[in-house]
């Protein structure tokens, strides 16, 4: 026989959203319940950053995230900043460290991290319940989430599922299939802040370049990044490129400058009667096996003095303006985040209540809302769910 219980408000997903969710709800004096199939809570919080997990950002504002909707993420933001974040956190006893681009990275590891969050829910009462596989669900009015042998009940549900992205810490498309079960559109999802790979007949190029770092502007689809570039053995990676992977899609190309505030023409122009081969000068402000592996080996040897007019323009072109159009990503498995995802047309930007199903609530990143890397996905899943749980009313007194 089926066990029966019964919460003002059922969370699915014990990740970084639904874990300040739940906090934020008990402490309005909610009874909460956080329901996962992992057996640890915060599995994804604690490998972020590499386990230095960089938590949220000195500057953030819309501009940072990528919506069909731009707008949906404003309200959220404003009502739960990075100073709320920060502020938390230190209370807590959090130390951190800005690295580049106002990054704030935690100095006691992620692990550290995911336990304030999960204390705290603790000490607030929230119910755990952890390693449950979630069989079905059922409602509104009032919502039967089943886990084979147990029912549990509520007038509110929170999807906190988060995207299918890194498979390997559990994450999965649950949050998606009940959202297409209560009539709700889902952005396609694809992987975000993830390498790129070259079709293998440019591969040649990145094996002989494997290990190289350079800065560089990365451009695709109309956004521009200019950060560090990695070469890998089967393409790029580096925060450059993983930035303008989030806006790649299957046959865009891409191109990348690799002499970012320099000018190749200047160079050239500054030692106009040199004898040296181009790629050797080129050599002086690049890593000496770029030059010839992206340039002719016929303008790669010309002498700087030879440079005609039209050589100088085609070898500045491939400096500047590289174009390759990746095969693929790497997949979920090496992405940092899914970008696409629950539509945010039918989501109220204050509550995150879905318009169509009284008591259904969406935060994070299962919602179509993807940050640029830099603890803005993780601040995301924070003010989502600090906004969500304002307006998460107890249940009248009889």
């Amino acid at each position: 026989m089926s066990h029966t219980a019964q919460y003002d408000v059922i969370i699915l997903g014990a990740g970084a959203s639904g874990l300040y969710c739940a906090m934020h709800a008990a402490e309005r004096g909610l009874r909460v319940a956080v329901l996962d199939h992992a057996d640890k809570p915060g599995r994804k919080i604690r490998v972020s950053g590499g386990g230095k997990c960089n938590f949220t950002n000195l500057e953030v504002s819309p501009a940072n995230y990528i919506c069909a909707n731009p707008h949906f993420v404003k309200s959220a933001l404003a009502r739960h900043t990075q100073w709320d974040v920060i502020s938390f956190f230190a209370d807590h006893g959090v130390t951190y460290a800005e690295r580049e681009h106002g990054q704030l990275f935690t100095l006691k590891g992620a692990g550290h991290l995911a336990g304030i969050l999960v204390d705290r829910c603790n000490k607030l009462g929230v119910d755990m319940l952890l390693g449950r596989t979630i069989e079905s669900v059922d409602g509104p009015g009032p919502f039967r989430v089943n886990t084979g042998g147990e029912i549990f009940k509520t007038p509110a549900l929170v999807v906190a599922l988060g995207g299918p992205s890194w498979p390997q810490v559990g994450a999965t498309d649950l949050g998606f299939r009940l959202a297409r079960q209560f009539g709700l559109d889902v952005v396609r999802p694809r992987p975000g802040l993830v390498s790129l790979v070259f079709p293998r007949d440019e591969r040649a190029m990145c094996e002989s370049l494997a290990g190289n770092a350079l800065p560089a502007t990365v451009e695709c689809n109309g956004a521009r990044f200019t950060d560090p570039l990695l070469f890998t053995h089967k393409g790029v990676s580096g925060p450059a490129v993983l930035q303008a992977s989030s806006y790649w899609r299957e046959g865009d190309p891409l191109f990348i400058d690799f002499l970012p505030g320099q000018r190749m023409a200047e160079l050239v122009e500054d030692n106009r009667t040199s004898t040296m081969h181009l790629r050797t000068l080129l050599a002086q402000v690049l890593p000496k096996r770029l030059p010839p592996a992206i340039l002719s080996e016929g303008l790669a040897e010309t002498e700087v003095s030879q440079l005609s007019k039209q050589q100088i323009e085609v070898a500045s072109n491939r400096v500047h303006r590289f174009r390759v159009t990746p095969a693929s990503t790497e997949g979920y498995a090496k992405a940092e985040v899914t970008v696409g995802g629950i539509d945010t047309a039918r989501i109220s930007s204050k509550t995150f209540e879905c318009m169509d199903v009284p008591g259904l609530h969406v935060i994070g990143e299962a919602l179509d809302v993807t940050g640029h890397l830099g603890g803005y996905n993780l601040h995301w899943a924070f003010a989502s769910a600090a906004a969500c749980a304002q307006e998460l009313t107890p249940p009248a007194e009889n």
